[in-house]
């Protein structure tokens, strides 16, 4: 489907082979554990006369989350976090876009992690568009966030012998997103 003329709006499909979203966390209050969620699937729906009029909608397959540890990443799909079998999916729905500087804009939106959704900005900026050498129209978008996991009852935790914690709070996302024009 190519843009539609009557009223200015083009979809696009997330491209979950060039798509990533990124999470990292301090463990032990000393360092920081990074991990990933590589499939990620949604559409994009750009309103071509003001981009502020656009959506986006973005689902995230818990069951792909990848620390390079597979004993933490079967802990964090058990119920202690996101309980992977009964809330098999993270969802991000915009609710509105806020035009910055050049191609930057904020993201606003609800993010639903378990069955908690709240509010979360994210910062954003466009990074490109072509053509593909195969005929297909994408465009690349790159934006950061960060949230506080206990906001959406990821609250497990262990307290450490010499003080603190050993899972962090707060979690910082960066995504990295290819669209393909539909």
């Amino acid at each position: 489907m190519s843009a539609n003329t009557a009223t200015g709006t083009s979809v696009w499909s997330i491209d979950a082979s060039h798509s990533l979203a990124e999470f990292s966390v301090k463990h032990m209050m000393i360092s920081t554990v990074k991990g990933s969620f590589p499939d990620v699937s949604g559409q994009i729906t750009i309103d071509e006369n003001d981009f502020a009029n656009s959506s986006v909608e973005v689902n995230i397959n818990v069951e792909s989350i990848t620390t390079r540890d597979e004993g933490r990443d079967t802990h964090l799909k058990s119920p202690d976090f996101f309980n992977a079998a009964e809330y098999p999916v993270l969802k991000f729905v915009s609710t509105r876009i806020v035009p910055g500087k050049g191609d930057e804009f904020t993201l606003i939106g609800n993010l639903t992690i378990q069955n908690i959704t709240r509010e979360v900005e994210i910062k954003a900026e466009k990074t490109g568009s072509g053509v593909t050498p195969w005929g297909s129209t994408v465009a690349g978008f790159e934006g950061d966030t960060k949230i506080n996991r206990k906001d959406f009852g990821l609250n497990w935790n262990v307290a450490l012998e010499t003080g603190g914690i050993l899972v962090g709070d707060d979690v910082k996302i960066h995504l990295e997103v290819e669209a393909i024009r539909q």
